[in-house]
This record gives C-alpha cells, structure tokens and sequence, in this order.
C-alpha cells in the first residue's frame, strides 16, 4: 500500500495586522468626559466671576474687595483657558514670543495627528460653549452697566471682555488655521537669523583658504 503524500501544515503563526486603532480612537472620542479636572475649572473660574458680579452687593459692601476678588478670577481664568485647558481639551494653544530684534510674534498652534489622548466631543463641545458664551455675557453687563450709570464698574466690565475675548481670538485663529499663516513669519524670522551666522561661516572660510594659499606660496 502506498500511503498518500503528506499535506503541507498550514503555519498559523503568520502576523496578520488588525487595524483596532479607528475603532479605540471613535471609542475614545465618543467617551463622556475624559479630563474632568480640567473640564471643572474651564467653567469653574470664569462662572464664579460672573457670578461674584452679580451677586456681590448681598456679599459684601465693599467695592474694593468684590472689584478684587472679580479680576483675580478672571486672570486665573485667562491663564488656566490659554495654557491648560484648551490643549487638553481641543489641543489648540496660542502664546507671543519676542524675537532677537523686540519684534512680537504670535504663535498659534493645532494638533494635527489624533492621538489616544484626543479630546472627547463633549469636552470639545463645554469647551467652544464656555469660551463664546461668557464674552457674550460680558459685553450685556457692559451696556447694562452703562445704561444704569454705573461707571465704577466699567473698568471691571472692561477687564473681563478683554481677558475672555482675548482667549477667544486665539483659540479661532488656532481652529480656522492661523499657525500657517504665523509660522511662515516664524520661519522667515529663524531664516533671516541664520543668515549672519552663514555669512561669518563663509567669511571664516574665506579667511582660511586665503591663508593657506599666502602659506603655501
């Protein structure tokens, strides 16, 4: 009896790549809240003003202290939006650099490639609410302020428009794609810096070959 050939084993250890990461990453980013601190405090500081201004005189009679407390929130509410919540929960961050010259740039800057630390739709969502709609609510205290001549208040009024608004012209210019725009300037800076440095290479190259010709002779 001749027996049949052997059949070739079928090797079950060839990698056969999986593609999990669009799932992980829609999973992720369907996922409630993933940064809670930093969700609180976006709203947390900026509401607390707001609510300090309107609910100050049954505080405290005081001017000076309401006035105080009121733009104590709102700088800490411009410093954690600009350099804390807003790369955590978009990744967007804008700032200004001052070049050798004492020239001001602004920088505005966008995380391109999603990553496993990308923001949720619902922090993108308080995020956007939270930074359009408490300028709005200033600007009303603004003219209501006017109208009721309540001058003493204006410059408070002021303050929080400029702080929010502020933030708020940033974090657009870094969504609708200002860093292009920007880091053309800033490429031009470091390009039109480098080229002293190119010229005295060159000079001291010059300097050389010169010499080792007037040695040589």
């Amino acid at each position: 009896l001749t027996g049949s050939p052997p059949q070739a084993l079928v090797d079950d250890t060839e990698d056969v790549s999986l593609d999990f990461g669009s799932e992980e990453e829609l999973a992720l980013r369907k996922a409630k809240i993933r940064h809670p601190l930093a969700t609180f405090f976006h709203l947390f500081f900026r509401v607390s003003a707001i609510v300090t201004y309107l609910l100050c005189d049954w505080f405290s009679n005081s001017f000076v202290a309401c006035f105080v407390t009121i733009l104590l929130l709102l700088s800490i509410d411009f410093w954690s939006v600009k350099n804390v919540t807003g790369r955590l929960l978009v990744g967007l961050r804008w700032w200004n650099q001052i070049d050798e010259d004492g020239k001001s740039h602004w920088v505005f800057e966008a995380k391109r490639v999603p990553s496993i630390a990308a923001a949720t739709e619902a922090e993108a969502r308080i995020f956007w609410l939270g930074l359009i709609i408490c300028p709005v609510i200033w600007t009303m205290f603004f003219f209501s302020t006017l109208f009721s001549l309540k001058l003493k208040w204006l410059a408070l009024v002021i303050a929080g428009i400029s702080l929010q608004t502020a933030n708020l012209y940033g974090y657009i210019h870094c969504k609708l794609g200002g860093q292009k725009s920007i880091s053309i300037v800033t490429s031009r800076f470091f390009v039109t810096a480098d080229i002293p440095k190119r010229q005295t290479r060159r000079t001291s190259g010059d300097c050389t070959e010169e010499h080792g010709k007037t040695g040589s002779r």
